[in-house]
């Protein structure tokens, strides 16, 4: 049996402080330190963020190793998110990626954050199908939403993005003023189970393209409760479920029709999606009823892979390890790195 290729994947664009070990495209480690200094502040505060990935690194690589059973001389190679993200945040992780690298003498990859967030679907783990190229990507975050046109691993045009706010960060700052805990999203997802996605209606935006607008839908929603609140104090309170549900509905909505019609045009019927917000059981049903009646192959992550992690960022250090595509000590961290 050919000898394993042992990649340490570190990912640090956001808040959490990630390591994950790789070999032969199976995860044998993955482990997330939390920040949850930021929940006080209603979303992330980038110093605060970067000094926590600084106490967090060194533990959180250590257990990656040990949990994998490995030493630090085997590894092969380093992968480590390049972008986008906060800059300090990605600073950590790269400084500390190619101080490692460069102590042990081994070949230190570069990963786009968004990228892996697809890739990680070539993961090997047991009832997880890998897709064939071509596929149509969809990338649903707190600070993106992408829908991207993925003809190989490292061969990606981004067709659609958000023109304002991501589908993720207009859960939480809704969520916010509803009074739910930061991160909003999961709270909205679980409340929405019990109400009725029709109770209230909310504007569609109408954007040229594959592009999409959160920033409008946000700002409408904002102001029906304002406009409520003031009439009846407990309105937020007394319509909770049926709130969740309906901003649920429409913020899915209007993704989903730019699926359909890239599908449409592009007669790609293979839809991968990956990001923090494909954890949403809504996104998952909406796509699984396309999966059975419009003959779409739709792959969704493991709950495990949706949110950020090191896994995806090892993933595709072992895809480029395979290639011989080698990053640079004097690579730069991007924070709006494109694909």
């Amino acid at each position: 049996m050919k000898q394993p290729s042992y990649i340490l994947g570190i990912e640090s664009s956001c808040d959490d402080t990630a390591a994950a070990v790789i070999a032969h495209n199976k995860v044998l480690s993955n482990c997330i330190a939390n920040q949850k200094i930021h929940e006080q502040y209603g979303g992330v505060v980038p110093e605060l963020a970067s000094r926590a990935h600084q106490s967090n690194i060194v533990p959180v690589v250590d257990q990656a190793l040990r949990s994998a059973h490995i030493d630090v001389s085997q590894l092969d190679a380093i992968a480590y998110t390049q972008g986008p993200g906060l800059l300090g945040s990605l600073l950590v992780g790269g400084s500390f990626a190619k101080s490692l690298a460069l102590a042990l003498d081994i070949p230190l990859i570069e990963v786009n954050h968004m990228q892996a967030h697809l890739l990680a679907h070539f993961i090997e783990q047991e009832n997880m199908q890998t897709p064939d190229f071509p596929f149509i990507g969809v990338t649903l975050s707190g600070g993106h939403t992408q829908l991207v046109l993925v003809r190989d691993y490292f061969d990606m045009e981004l067709l659609g993005t958000t023109l304002d706010d991501a589908i993720g960060e207009a859960f939480d700052k809704c969520g916010k003023v509803m009074g739910l805990s930061y991160p909003s999203g999961p709270a909205v997802d679980r409340l929405a189970k019990n109400g009725r996605p029709n109770r209230f209606q909310f504007p569609i935006p109408k954007v040229p393209g594959y592009d999409v607008s959160y920033s409008g839908l946000k700002t409408a929603f904002i102001n029906f409760l304002h406009k409520n609140t003031q009439k009846q104090p407990n309105f937020i309170a007394n319509n909770l479920e049926d709130l969740c549900a309906s901003l649920q509905f429409t913020l899915i909505e209007v993704i989903l029709k730019k699926i359909e019609q890239v599908v449409a045009d592009t007669k790609i019927k293979n839809v991968v999606i990956g990001g923090g917000v494909s954890a949403n059981s809504e996104i998952r049903r909406v796509l699984e009823l396309k999966k059975n009646t419009s003959d779409w192959e739709v792959f969704i992550p493991p709950f495990e892979y949706t949110t950020d992690n090191a896994a995806m960022i090892a993933i595709v250090g072992a895809l480029k390890f395979q290639q011989q595509q080698f990053g640079t000590l004097d690579a730069v961290a991007d924070p709006r790195l494109k694909f």
